[in-house]
């Protein structure tokens, strides 16, 4: 069993906690680095697709998680973003400028949508948010001068300037960056005083409020970073895919992005990849699964979506805290070995929901 003794507020603050962390986040970057020349290309897609969606999945993290705010709209802003990119791309405006555009447009929509939603909250703010994107999804369609409309919009590659990007690798080592950036200012913006507000908007709203948050500031910041976070993604999902249509970005890409965060772990960074992995794995797991199956389940219509429904609520009703905090859970049986008691992990009623994940 590993002991931590503090010896400075500092310590409660460090992005690593002790050498264990320092030596496994190596090795992890050290794969993500070396995965163009370890994986098939096939693999390495699904591994850019993980990036892409472990992006809007800490936005959306972000909100729901830490913020406490019900949204089911979310596509709506990763549809922003990908259509901004794709304009901009298209009039040859440099990538990490139309990225840049794409995130901050997308931010300026998620105000828009953070002020009217400050009336309500729970599943009123869910239904708001829903309503939302229909709105956003009908917009793509109908201003065809623009998006295409149905017909769908192509993308060029990405360009930085001379240097068009053009392989499969260059693209992944771009989202790598982009995710390990937005990981990171997502982890210090929680370390920060804006990020505890946060926290304490999603504890307890009178309680907060009492103690000098400002509600509606810091609701409509957290929809906007979440929203640009998606657009960010947004924009990267349409190189990726190299075309876009507005049924990409509708309510089933929505409670996609949902079942992310809620399989991943509400209310941890870690979880929002975790949820990436588990949303592109799991149609990769069915399709090589459901040839050992019988015909008549195996080649069903719908058993995707039957499969998603029962994990989510085996989740819901086995491992509220999803995949990360079932991770917490065996990290600490192994920590305890063999001195573990009878019933520790049963669930138990905590004061407050940052308990939770202590």
């Amino acid at each position: 069993m590993r002991f931590i003794f503090k010896t400075s507020y500092e310590q409660d603050i460090r992005l690593a906690k002790h050498g264990g962390h320092v030596f496994w986040y190596a090795v992890l970057v050290l794969f993500l680095l070396a995965a163009p020349w370890l994986l098939p290309e096939y693999w390495l897609a699904q591994l850019t697709f993980v990036l892409i969606y472990g992006i809007v999945g800490l936005g959306l993290m972000l909100l729901a998680g830490y913020t406490g705010q019900f949204s089911i709209g979310h596509a709506a802003f990763l549809g922003v973003g990908a259509y901004a990119q794709g304009v901009l791309t298209n009039l040859g405006v440099p990538f990490p400028l139309a990225m840049a555009c794409a995130a901050l447009l997308a931010a300026v929509v998620g105000v828009v949508v953070g002020l009217p939603a400050l009336r309500v909250k729970g599943i009123y703010l869910g239904i708001a948010t829903l309503a939302f994107g229909f709105i956003v999804e009908e917009g793509f369609a109908r201003w065809e001068s623009v998006t295409g409309g149905n017909s769908g919009m192509s993308l060029r590659s990405p360009a930085i300037f001379d240097w068009r990007i053009t392989s499969g690798e260059g693209f992944y080592f771009i989202c790598l960056v982009t995710a390990v950036l937005s990981t990171l200012a997502i982890l210090n913006l929680l370390r920060s005083s804006t990020g505890r507000a946060f926290v304490a908007i999603r504890d307890s709203e009178i309680s907060a409020q009492s103690m000098g948050v400002n509600l509606a500031r810091y609701k409509t910041l957290s929809f906007a970073l979440s929203a640009a976070l998606a657009g960010l993604g947004g924009a990267l999902y349409a190189h990726k895919l190299q075309f876009i249509s507005p049924d990409q970005f509708g309510i089933l890409q929505s409670i996609d992005l949902l079942l992310l965060v809620v399989i991943g772990g509400l209310g941890s960074v870690h979880g929002a990849f975790l949820g990436a992995i588990f949303l592109i794995a799991m149609p990769q797991v069915i399709s090589m699964v459901k040839d050992y199956l019988p015909d008549s389940i195996g080649q069903a219509p719908g058993l995707q979506a039957v499969v998603y429904g029962a994990v989510l609520i085996g989740f819901v009703l086995f491992e509220p805290l999803g995949l990360y905090g079932r991770w917490l859970k065996i990290r600490t049986w192994f920590q305890l070995f063999p001195f573990y008691r009878k019933g520790m992990f049963k669930r138990q009623k905590s004061f407050q929901k940052s308990d939770r994940l202590k």
